[in-house]
């Protein structure tokens, strides 16, 4: 078996094809899990860290199974630690109230049976109460990119597992935003399905009617293919409901609010000069724009801590924190406490309750075939920022995010170009819980960089051989003026060759039965150049139309389907770079 170096990034798309041509194994990847852990242990994020004995019996599990019929056949996932997995203690980040289950959490089963690997527990703030990172005895967890900043929270140690290369996947809860903050900090996709969507038995209650699973990936599509397998009514779960997928779609407008966001902390500015340049990046998507007043969605948040939503919280843990005096860390007893408040009786809660129904109806009728997008966050914190005041910082970092379960509504957090070196920045995109297939297709939108008005001079090409980028001919695409634009992958309906020829070529062949997605570049190049361009491509090569895996077609290379007859097929490798 050749080996390969395995990247820092740990992609399903890359792992699963170097496992199909055998360069590399499930055990290998764990065992360099394993060490990279034990590397980053000052990073505090796990609190059951990898260990062969832990993860072996999974391994062995792989045996049983068709990788073919496995879509995440020996892919390494971390599991925050509110979440149940069989034989391994739960803690919800405090030791007092640790159990063992019996049984793995609905959505841990599922990932499981489809061949996932669970590698670890994760760090968190405790009992899920926070959005920084830091309210855990089982250390601060750090930013995975800028170690002295938060790395938001509560769902630390699974973004930054996935952010250091030490899981390709993991799961999240996200009650208040637990499962976006720490997305955006982490440069993460960070998708929050509806209410009810991905089964939550199996979690420990934060606020059990608002509680979600999420995901955290190094891609949309990686996201997606979590999805797939976790998404199902459990009829066990008292909090499930029948959420179909549909495909993807683009909304009829995008909502903005008409008040400038506000930024805060020590890159303020960085924060607001991203948002600016995302708002630029939005306008390019060509689809319209609607600007709107937002204020009742700070109005509904408001009611999770500020409110008797609370209680809710109070309702599920206050017993075990009167009876274990001094084992909840202090800032997290003390948000706690606040759901013990007399003023929050009953008919507090039921006038939360019709005020919200109104916020929510308003909401829906807003995004009736429409997005929202506002930034995840409004800026971060250094961890030391946070110690010194730690209600105010948290606060601040949920002014985006705490409106979105109260109000029913799906959502995913998507990377924007960074603040400034080492800094991420992103947005989150809104809908209702009948429209995820509008925040699905217009995050791959955003995510492919699409851009308006179109420069009727140029046109996009793509290329997927020796005119990338480090290779022999991508001479040629400057002689010609082109200007290298982004990495991509076309839609899964080709597959590669390896041509013949000297030097050998890849060819991209168009298929009618099932293909696979090939990762490729675009590059713009000036239109008064093409023709001269494509005179010096030999056949079987030519243009033609290559469908990307958002569904828009751009000019690029193409292949005569007659050369697959005497060329070795080399689809396993994903690309021509993994050859």
């Amino acid at each position: 078996m050749k080996t390969i170096n395995i990247p820092q990034t740990l992609s399903i798309r890359k792992l699963k094809s170097n496992y199909q041509s055998k360069s590399l194994t499930p055990e290998a990847l764990c065992m360099e899990i394993i060490k990279r852990s034990e590397g980053d242990k000052e990073f505090n994020i796990w609190i059951t860290p990898p260990s062969m004995e832990f993860i072996q019996p999974y391994l062995d599990r792989l045996n049983d199974m068709d990788p073919e019929q496995t879509p995440l056949w020996g892919i390494p996932f971390a599991i925050k630690d509110n979440i149940d997995l069989a034989d391994v203690p739960t803690t919800a980040g405090c030791a007092e109230f640790s159990y063992t289950p019996t049984e793995h959490a609905t959505a841990v089963k599922r990932l499981i049976e489809a061949g996932a690997i669970p590698i670890g527990k994760t760090n968190l703030d405790q009992f899920a109460t926070g959005l920084v990172g830091t309210r855990s005895p089982y250390g601060e967890t750090q930013n995975a990119l800028f170690p002295d900043l938060i790395s938001g929270g509560s769902s630390s140690g699974s973004s930054v597992s996935v952010a250091r290369g030490l899981a390709a996947f993991s799961l999240g809860t996200d009650t208040a935003g637990s499962g976006r903050v720490p997305a955006a900090l982490n440069r993460l996709v960070g998708f929050k399905p509806s209410l009810g969507a991905w089964p939550v038995k199996g979690v420990v209650p934060a606020c059990a009617s608002l509680d979600c699973i999420t995901v955290f990936a190094n891609s949309f599509a990686e996201a997606m293919l979590v999805d797939e397998v976790v998404r199902g009514f459990e009829e066990n779960d008292p909090w499930s409901r029948q959420v179909k997928r549909r495909t993807n779609a683009l909304p009829e407008k995008i909502l903005l609010l008409k008040d400038q966001p506000e930024f805060f902390g020590p890159f303020a500015t960085q924060y607001k000069r991203a948002w600016e340049a995302a708002v630029d990046r939005i306008k390019g998507l060509s689809i319209p724009i609607q600007y709107i007043d937002g204020s009742y969605l700070s109005e509904a948040a408001s009611i999770l801590y500020d409110g008797p939503w609370v209680a809710e919280r109070w309702a599920d843990l206050g017993s075990f924190i009167t009876s274990n005096e001094q084992a909840v860390f202090p800032v997290t007893e003390t948000v706690l406490r606040n759901g013990a408040n007399p003023d929050y009786d009953a008919a507090s809660v039921y006038k939360a309750m019709h005020k919200l129904q109104a916020f929510k109806q308003k909401a829906h009728q807003q995004l009736n075939n429409a997005v929202l997008i506002m930034p995840t966050s409004g800026g971060t914190w250094t961890r030391e920022q946070v110690r010194d005041n730690p209600i105010e910082t948290n606060s601040k970092m949920g002014l985006y995010t705490n409106h979105c379960n109260l109000l029913d509504l799906c959502a995913i957090a998507v990377p924007g170009d960074d603040a400034a070196e080492n800094l991420p920045f992103g947005i989150t995109m809104f809908s209702s819980h009948v429209n995820e297939h509008l925040i699905f297709g217009l995050s791959a939108l955003f995510l492919n960089g699409v851009r308006s008005p179109v420069n009727k001079t140029t046109t996009l090409v793509a290329v997927c051989g020796l005119h990338m980028r480090g290779y022999p001919l991508e001479k040629q695409m400057k002689e010609h003026g082109a200007t290298f634009i982004r990495e991509e992958k076309t839609a899964a309906k080709y597959k590669m060759v390896k041509l013949p020829s000297l030097p050998a070529k890849p060819g991209l062949i168009r298929t009618n039965d099932s293909g696979v997605s090939i990762e490729l570049e675009l590059w713009e190049m000036p239109l008064s150049q093409l023709g001269s361009f494509a005179s010096l491509i030999p056949a079987p090569l030519g243009l033609g139309k290559v469908e990307l895996e958002n569904g828009t077609q751009v000019t690029g290379f193409v292949c005569e389907a007659v050369a697959a007859e005497e060329a070795e097929d080399i689809s396993y490798t994903g690309g021509w770079r993994y050859l």
